[in-house]
């Protein structure tokens, strides 16, 4: 027993000594912005994290941080995050359709802020492009993933998206955070090839710009094989009014089997591009999904 409150008590001024570090200015970091109010110190003061805008906030970094910690070990955020976080409603919408959404949030050792800058300092202005996948497995094992914590960098992905077999929405990241969704990928635009470095152990990607939506694969496509038996119309439907959401226009809409620089990626197999292309007229463009962020005025570069 005087052993285990000896442990207890040591833990206790090792948390303090950090959140007294923490207040007199030796924040860590998290994906480049110093963070005033820590998880750490939100739980020491009962405070539900998602009742904050720590994690969960519209700010971009400045640039990355290749010597900061990144506080892999956080907690999930708890609490309920609003529809609102992931989408807005145009007043003209079209209500013609509309599919069931849901909100099932990653981890948040699997997304990050968007950068203003590259890892160099040099300055990032990419219009923002839509990239399309596939979960190869079921769209539960997805989530599963996405929601556990991944303190190793190689171990972390995520989609913005999700759309079930049913046409169901499932949002996981924030539109104005960065998904991990292609790690060694280039977007070949009009302006010429496109990607950003934030990782100096990492290839540029295409992350810091990108939305990802992945398609629910079907059964008989669960492996590695080049084809199966396609998606649910409700998939190409629902996925046609989503990235109308985002207003993205159609010659910034690709696939990760495009992006990938490795050539090992061929997702979204079996895509009905005509399909999808007479489903995305369908719906009028909006900015309901926005990739814009802002920059904090807590925001340090270290």
């Amino acid at each position: 027993m005087k052993r285990f409150f000896q442990a207890f008590a040591i833990a206790i001024i090792g948390l303090s000594g950090f959140l007294i570090a923490m207040q007199a200015g030796q924040a860590s970091w998290l994906d480049g912005i110093q963070i005033r109010n820590s998880p750490l110190q939100l739980i020491a003061q009962r405070q539900p994290i998602a009742d904050t805008t720590d994690l969960l906030s519209s700010a971009c970094a400045v640039k990355p941080n290749p010597n900061k910690n990144k506080l892999r070990n956080l907690p999930a955020i708890r609490g309920t995050v609003p529809l609102t976080r992931f989408r807005q409603e145009s007043p003209d919408a079209d209500s013609t359709y509309r599919p069931r959404e849901e909100v099932a949030l990653a981890h948040p050792s699997n997304f990050g802020r968007r950068f203003t800058q590259d890892l160099f300092g040099r300055p990032v202005d990419n219009e923002p492009i839509v990239v399309l996948h596939e979960t190869v497995g079921s769209g539960s094992s997805a989530i599963n993933y996405f929601q556990t914590p991944h303190p190793r960098d190689d171990d972390q992905v995520s989609y913005h998206a999700l759309i079930r077999e049913n046409g169901n929405v499932v949002y996981l990241v924030p539109p104005e955070r960065r998904a991990f969704g292609a790690g060694n990928s280039i977007f070949n635009g009009t302006k010429g090839d496109e990607a950003v470095k934030t990782n100096p152990v990492f290839p540029p990607s295409v992350n810091n710009f990108a939305y990802h939506i992945s398609l629910v694969t079907p059964p008989d496509g669960r492996g590695n094989g080049s084809r199966h038996s396609g998606y649910t119309r409700a998939q190409y439907q629902s996925l046609a009014w989503l990235v109308a959401k985002t207003g993205v226009p159609n010659n910034r809409i690709t696939t990760h089997r495009l992006v990938d620089r490795s050539r090992q990626r061929l997702d979204p197999r079996s895509f009905d591009t005509k399909l999808f292309a007479q489903l995305l007229e369908s719906f009028p463009k909006t900015n309901d999904i926005s990739m814009q962020c802002t920059i904090p005025a807590i925001a340090q570069e270290e």
